[in-house]
């Protein structure tokens, strides 16, 4: 975990429930340029451990919303819909803890792929997953005409059972 003023950050995840969904909310409108649908709160609900907010002294700052997926051939991975920290609480290692939550989710449950998307213009994201992993694997023109850019890139993870956190 980071440091704020010599201090060590300690950050409690918690799992995303009706009681805190406003938090998660409100955190969105922070974070992100567009507000999400009504599908995106149901998968945050109905996802367990897959989906967890990120607390720092009481405060909802960052949270990471996923689900796991089974794709065409019938195996099962995770999809990350979005990861997520307070401008002023990034930095100090919260959407690590996020991800390595689920990393670690899916090694226990012997997942082997876990992908996103990204904005193509959103560098730091796109640094933080390469850290973890991941890899651009696809390129869409004009994904989104919510956001601009609205161009995307997919990047994903494959794990196998001896990797260690970042």
């Amino acid at each position: 975990m980071g440091r704020v003023g010599g201090e060590e950050v300690e950050i409690s995840l918690e799992e995303v429930r009706d009681k805190n969904l406003m938090q998660l909310k409100k955190l969105n409108t922070g974070v992100f340029p567009v507000a999400s649908p009504d599908k995106y709160y149901d998968y945050a609900l109905s996802s367990g451990e897959f989906s967890k907010l990120a607390y720092y002294r009481d405060i909802c700052v960052g949270a990471i919303v996923s689900r796991q997926d089974k794709k065409e051939d019938g195996s099962i991975c995770v999809y990350i819909l979005s990861v997520g920290v307070l401008p002023p609480y990034r930095g100090l290692g919260i959407a690590a803890k996020l991800l390595n939550h689920v990393l670690d989710l899916c090694l226990k449950q012997h997942i082997p792929e876990i992908f996103l998307h990204v904005q193509t213009n959103n560098e730091g994201a796109i640094k933080l997953y390469k850290k973890f992993g991941f890899e651009i694997t696809e390129s869409f023109t004009n994904y989104s005409a919510n956001v601009d850019p609205p161009h995307f890139f997919a990047l994903t993870k494959f794990i196998a059972p001896s990797q260690a956190k970042k």
